[in-house]
């Protein structure tokens, strides 16, 4: 496989698990298991926030558009890496690892810009609960969740073309399983500074600026919890926090490990790793997270299959 030039550049090669061996058809098994219970808490989790009139929320629309987003970034990147384990060494076009790179990336950052959302509707329900209908009303709403999205597209698109205006004429074989930012630009050739630079600047902007929106919000949750008389309020208030605050932690965690550290400490081992984490591991805390720690999801999961049951009689 070698080298090539710079214009005959025409695509790449995942080696991600190719040195697992006789792994890999364990690890699909494992990966392909965990994916699965993803898509069906992500799916069931939209699916009840539609059709239950008590989780038609700000809260659990957020969760719903997040539950959707989540469900975009997996099947971007999951499918392929299954049929990788299964397979072996696969290619993708030039074309093809943009078009993943983008994706991948914008809903990443979607993920981010939902997650600071909905920490600012924890604030409006615990801070101002008086005035939280009011003024977290539909048009507000579509307004966060529109910018969120789009937000998160023209982020993606910039870390794409910040990695793919350069040339590539070292090796195209990259060590992972699918086209993330570090490991595509560590096949680019010439110097690479001023990328590196563009890809750090635009992950700071993202993470760094969604994240200070997010602990803005907790420490006015965290004063106005303190303030509550009761344990028992104290501790009702913060429950409605624990699973947004438990997927912030992880989701943070990861992205700020991956994407704010600069080319030279890059390590194949560790960074698969870590990608797996994001990728497979983090996705599915969230949806299980939200669907089977969640009170009022669980009771709507109840009154379903009640309704199912009764329908059926």
């Amino acid at each position: 496989m070698g080298h090539t030039n710079a214009t005959s550049w025409r695509g790449f090669v995942f080696l991600g698990f190719f040195s697992f061996g006789e792994l890999q058809l364990l690890l699909f098994a494992l990966f392909l298991s965990l994916y699965l219970i993803t898509l069906t808490s992500n799916i069931f989790i939209i699916a009840v926030t539609r059709m239950d009139s008590h989780l038609h929320t700000p809260m659990y629309l957020f969760l719903s558009f997040l539950s959707f987003s989540e469900t975009c970034y997996t099947l971007g990147i999951i499918p392929r890496m299954l049929s990788s384990l299964v397979m072996g060494v696969q290619t993708i076009s030039y074309v093809g690892c943009a078009a993943q790179m983008f994706f991948s990336a914008s809903w990443s950052c979607t993920n981010c810009f939902l997650l600071a959302v909905m920490g600012f509707d924890r604030y409006m329900a615990i801070c101002a609960p008086l005035h939280y209908a009011s003024h977290m009303n539909p048009t507000l709403c579509a307004q966060l969740v529109g910018t969120s999205f789009l937000s998160g597209y023209l982020f993606g698109l910039g870390m794409t073309l910040v990695i793919f205006h350069l040339p590539f004429c070292s090796s195209h074989e990259i060590q992972h399983f699918f086209c993330d930012t570090p490991p595509v630009l560590s096949l680019a050739c010439g110097d690479t500074g001023l990328s590196e630079l563009g890809i750090l600047i635009l992950s700071l902007l993202v993470l760094l600026v969604s994240f200070s929106f997010i602990t803005i919000s907790y420490t006015y949750i965290l004063a106005a919890i303190l303030r509550i008389p009761s344990a028992e309020g104290q501790k009702k208030a913060f429950s409605t926090c624990a699973s947004h605050l438990t997927v912030v932690i992880v989701h943070y965690g990861c992205a700020s490990f991956v994407y704010l550290r600069p080319k030279a400490t890059y390590s194949l081992e560790r960074d698969q790793l870590v990608a797996v984490t994001y990728t497979v591991v983090t996705p599915l805390l969230n949806s299980v997270v939200y669907s089977l720690r969640n009170q009022a999801v669980r009771r709507a999961l109840r009154n379903a299959f009640r309704g199912r049951l009764l329908g059926k009689e």
